[in-house]
């Protein structure tokens, strides 16, 4: 038998995730999902603010594009669609909503916090699944039902609330452009090697949620709180956290998002409130510890 060119191969696998791309009835997902999506490349994106929230920490009331934001993604791939997402709930609501979820057929991957103090606090369920993705966006839909997230999508607004900081020196020492999102201004740093989840190679990183993410809300006078997480490989994971320390930013979390990913990864959290340039320095000390992309 003619051995078939790698490049071939690879070509093969990109017309055949397009082709499963065109195949999905996405008018379908989003009505059993209750939303439109944000579509990046072949990705499917939809988030549900908590909305319904008032979270304080520190003295900041938490905005919910800082760290209130559930979100779920579909990526087409062999047999439908695969499936992941980060569910933001309250202590209370994390066992009626995994039941209703695994009743339906996700998976869960992850449960933790994220930050620390907050308060009501706030827990992270990491969910996963692959099929069809009319009954995926219906499974996921229902287990949200099961706790008070707002389910109406959110009036669009007419513009972006102002963020009072200098987001072009933000962005020249992240090293990326940022976007502004509901008075948060808001970063994703790929990482430089591809990540796979289940054999299936997750891209664009950021709507994914394998890219380093950071967010910048501002406090008044230059000042902003800043959460998010790193995306790190096992030897990255102390090389980064002495960096965030020695830049007075709080490593809140450590953990696990996903079950099957390549390589394996694990998800740094971090908390403060200062200087946003002196934090920006900070963060960016701890990115050149890691084998991030470059704009």
């Amino acid at each position: 038998m003619r051995a078939v060119p790698v490049l071939a191969i690879c070509a093969m696998a990109t017309i055949s995730s397009a082709a499963s791309a065109q195949e999905i009835d996405w008018k379908k997902v989003d009505e059993a999902i209750g939303r439109s999506a944000a579509v990046s490349g072949d990705v499917h994106r939809y988030g549900f603010p908590r909305t319904d929230l008032t979270v304080t920490l520190d003295g900041v009331t938490i905005k919910p594009a800082l760290a209130l934001g559930s979100w779920t993604a579909f990526k087409p791939m062999h047999g439908g669609a695969m499936v992941m997402g980060d569910l933001v709930l309250l202590e209370t609501e994390i066992n009626p909503v995994m039941a209703k979820l695994i009743e339906n057929g996700i998976d869960i991957t992850a449960v933790h916090n994220h930050v620390l103090r907050a308060n009501p606090l706030t827990f992270y369920m990491h969910i996963g699944g692959h099929g069809d993705p009319v009954k995926l966006a219906t499974a996921i839909r229902a287990g949200l039902a099961a706790s008070k997230t707002p389910l109406t999508p959110p009036a669009a607004r007419a513009s972006q609330p102002a963020i009072d900081l200098d987001t072009a020196q933000l962005d020249q020492i992240i090293g990326v452009k940022g976007q502004p999102n509901g008075g948060v201004y808001q970063f994703g740093v790929p990482r430089r090697d591809p990540v796979s989840e289940s054999g299936t190679q997750l891209s664009p990183a950021g709507p994914t949620g394998v890219a380093t993410g950071i967010g910048f809300q501002p406090t008044g006078g230059g000042k902003a709180a800043i959460t998010g997480d790193f995306v790190l490989t096992a030897d990255e994971v102390n090389p980064v956290i002495k960096a965030l320390r020695s830049n007075g930013i709080e490593v809140t979390a450590v953990h696990s998002h996903m079950l099957n990913e390549q390589p394996r990864l694990f998800f740094m959290h971090f908390w403060a409130n200062d200087d946003a340039v002196k934090l920006a320095k900070g963060l960016r000390a701890a990115i050149d510890k890691t084998a991030s992309a470059k704009s």
